[in-house]
């Protein structure tokens, strides 16, 4: 099968709000990653080089060369650790300071995504109010014109208290448990 049925638009042809948020977080994102200490940084280069494949063989032939040489089965070397228990040793301290650098940068960006959860209720939250200040101003309008509008009217003009929203999920969670 081919591409979607109707091309994407063109970058020009997006509306100006949309390319200036996008531009927004572009910043947003590149300020995020000037704030981060050297430690964390630090943390996310290890962090994304040990997810890479090249990590992988860097590993297979370090561990494959250490396996293959204290077999003695590489004229002129002589085995070091027979026993592989320095080998065993190594790779050890190795998962514990990859763990531990996978948790830090784990943690930043854990951290990343409550700001943007936040941001994304609080928007959520005045979007809500506007709307429901919508419904109230077209409900006049109808009530001016004379207009019959549903039932359901009186119900969309009523304000959301996030916090009742929150006890209603809180009480059916719990009768559920």
């Amino acid at each position: 099968m081919g591409g979607p049925t109707v091309p994407p638009p063109e970058p020009q042809s997006l509306n100006s709000a949309l390319e200036r948020n996008i531009e927004a977080l572009r910043k947003r994102r590149l300020d995020e990653e000037k704030t981060a200490s050297a430690e964390e940084r630090i943390a996310g280069a290890i962090t994304r080089f040990s997810g890479t494949m090249r990590f992988v063989y860097v590993h297979a032939c370090l561990y494959g060369f250490w396996i293959i040489a204290n077999r003695g089965w590489i004229p002129g070397i002589t085995p070091w650790d027979a026993t592989y228990v320095v080998l065993a040793m190594i790779a050890s301290v190795e998962a514990i300071f990859l763990s531990t650098f996978i948790l830090i940068s784990q943690n930043r960006m854990a951290a990343i995504a409550d700001r943007r959860a936040e941001l994304d209720l609080q928007i959520s939250l005045l979007a809500e109010h506007e709307i429901t200040k919508v419904v109230e101003m077209v409900a006049a309008i109808a009530d001016h014109l004379g207009v019959s509008r549903g039932g359901e009217v009186e119900e969309l003009k009523r304000n959301v208290a996030p916090e009742a929203v929150l006890d209603a999920i809180e009480h059916n969670q719990n009768e559920q448990a």
